[in-house]
Order: C-alpha cells, then structure tokens, then sequence
C-alpha cells in the first residue's frame, strides 16, 4: 500500500478535525476579517495551492459579496510592482501545505515592502515561515501529506477555504452541508473506490475533467494531481466549454470525468452523449440519482446525498485521486516519488 494511497483513504478523518477546528476559530475569523475594513480578498498560492485559490476566490465572490481574485505565488513574486493596484486595501490569504513555498513567503515580503498587506495564513505546519510573516494563522497540522503529491491536504485546505467564505457569508446550509458530507465520507469511499478502480483501468493516455464555477479550481487540482502521480495529460474545462475546442483531443484514449448538477441536465446530458460519440470513457459524479443519465456514462458515482454545489467538490476529487493511483499501478509508477517533483518548492 502507497503511502499517497493511505493519506487518500485518510481524508475525511482528517476532515473532520478540520471542521471541527475552523468552527472554534469561527468568530475569531469573522472579527479578524470584519476589523480590517479591507476591500477585496486576494488568495495566493502555487500548484494545487493556487488551484484551491481559484475555487476559494470564486467562493468568496460569490456567498459572502466581496471582491476576490486568486493570484499564483510565482507571478506576484517575480511582478510585486505590476500587481500593487489589487494589494490596496486587501486581505492576502494564503492556503499552503508547507508554509514554507518560496514564491509565497518571499511574495508576502516583497509586497510589505512598500505597505503592510494584511496576511491570513492558512497552514499545514505548526510554526511555518508563512505562518510567522501572517497577521492571522490558521494551522491544520493533521492534514498535512507526507506523500510528494497532495491528497488529503487538496480536500482539508478545501474546506476550510470554503468554510471561510460561508463564515464572511453567513452560509449556514453550507456549513451544513459540509458537515454531512464529512460524516457520509467513510461509507462513501468504500461504496464507490472499486467501480471507480474498475472503469479506470484501461489504457488511456488523455484525461479531461470537466466542472463549473466555484468547482472549476478543485478540477483542476485533480488534473494536476492525474499528471503528477501518473506522468499522464490531463486538463480541466468548464463542462460545455470543451466543445470550444478542447474537443479535438477527446478520443478513444481519453477518461474524462465530469462533475454534473441537477441544473441543466438536458445539456449535460447531450455533452456526455457527444463525447462518448468521440470513444472517450466517461465517469460522471452526481450527488443525487436522476441527474446522470446511466446509459450515457461509462460510470455513475452518486454521493447519495443531495448537497450545496461546492460541497460536492469534496467527495468529486476523490475521483480523480483513485484514478491516478490505478493509471500509475498500470504503468509501474511509485506514486509517492513522482520523478522531478519535490513536496514544495525552495528557490
């Protein structure tokens, strides 16, 4: 058993440690942010990092009001000038693993240079250089992987985005939702792993993940997480944005996973029929039946539950974490030292 394997299988444990931690800290927050009078909301991060900023920042926007936009720690690192127009009146908040990746601690520095940015940083490691420049420190020490590839910290740090922006937003379904989401996670693993193992293993080369809105940035984590413990392609599109081009690629050596809601079906529905027209293999997440049609997937994996959209992020990138472990089974890949790759990076 691989240890990224054991820190999968892990999550929801973990999960449930992280609920219960942001829900003490939930005023301490609210007050933190609300006593800063800023303007905007500016998530940073790098890799999987920056991934969950994309779908934390689109959260924000979107159930707590405020103006929020994600930025990758290389770019504001190497144009701290070009991007000084966004740092007025911004809360920085900075989800990392290590705490320790050099283009964000050094970012955080070089834009204090001129002003004092207020810092949120959000930790999986007690005492983190990032957490010592932060103004506010959030630490989830026991979400923190081992492994070089993210699991268990990509669906931690997540959740506690996301628990962030119901907590500026009020959002008590949200919080609700996560809660059962948590508690279902067990069973849920164990009900949908084999199918899963089953419609992956088969030779394919090309995976296409294809999710909307606030769940675009954890699909694309799930790219990111097929090409660095499989050595495979894999991208992510907004669902029917793939036929604006993207469609090309799809083929009889393509899985594509998509994550369908219960708004649009129709739509939906007529997508996953085209791409199977093409020969691609599809396995397609739901949280509820009804919202899949079973004779256009190769693969129907429902939740079982009926959740809040971004919740369903949670139990989605489980998907794309198990498929990656069968393609590199198949390959004979150590999905725990991926060739080039270290845990974070130091420049």
């Amino acid at each position: 058993m691989s240890l990224t394997y054991s820190e999968i299988k892990q999550q929801y444990a973990a999960l449930q440690q992280t609920y219960d931690y942001m829900m003490s800290k939930r005023s301490d927050i609210v007050a933190f942010v609300r006593g800063l009078q800023t303007k905007s909301v500016t998530f940073v991060g790098c890799g999987s990092s920056y991934c969950l900023s994309e779908s934390a920042a689109f959260s924000v926007r979107l159930r707590a009001g405020i103006p929020a936009s994600a930025l990758a720690g290389g770019d504001l690192m190497l144009n701290p000038q070009r991007y000084r127009p966004l740092m007025e009146e911004t809360l920085i908040i900075a989800p990392s693993r290590s705490g320790s990746t050099s283009e964000v601690v050094e970012a955080v520095k070089l834009i204090r240079e001129y002003k004092h940015v207020p810092v949120l940083a959000l930790s999986c490691v007690a005492g983190s250089p990032l957490s010592q420049k932060a103004d506010f420190t959030l630490e989830l020490p026991w979400a923190f992987d081992n492994s070089v590839c993210q699991t268990r910290t990509v669906s931690n740090l997540y959740t506690a985005n996301l628990m962030i922006a119901a907590f500026l937003g009020e959002d008590e379904k949200l919080l609700n939702d996560l809660a059962v989401v948590i508690r279902q996670g067990e069973a849920y693993m164990e009900r949908v792993e084999n199918a899963i193992r089953q419609a992956a293993d088969f030779e394919w080369s090309n995976a296409v993940l294809l999710a909307d809105g606030e769940l675009q940035g954890i699909a694309a984590e799930g790219a990111i997480a097929l090409t660095e413990i499989a050595k495979v392609q894999a991208h992510s599109f907004h669902l029917l944005d793939v036929r604006h081009g993207p469609m090309v690629t799809v083929g009889a050596d393509t899985l594509v996973i998509a994550l369908l809601t219960a708004d649009g079906t129709a739509h939906q529905g007529k997508l996953i029929q085209d791409i199977k027209g093409r020969g691609a293999t599809v396995i397609a997440y739901a949280d509820r039946a009804g919202v899949i049609d079973p004779a256009a997937a190769d693969l129907a994996v429902e939740s079982g539950a009926e959740l809040d959209i971004a919740v369903q992020g949670i139990p989605f990138i489980f998907i794309p974490q198990i498929v990656a472990l069968v393609k590199a089974e198949r390959l004979g890949i150590n999905p725990d030292s991926p060739d080039g790759l270290t845990a974070w990076v130091k420049l």
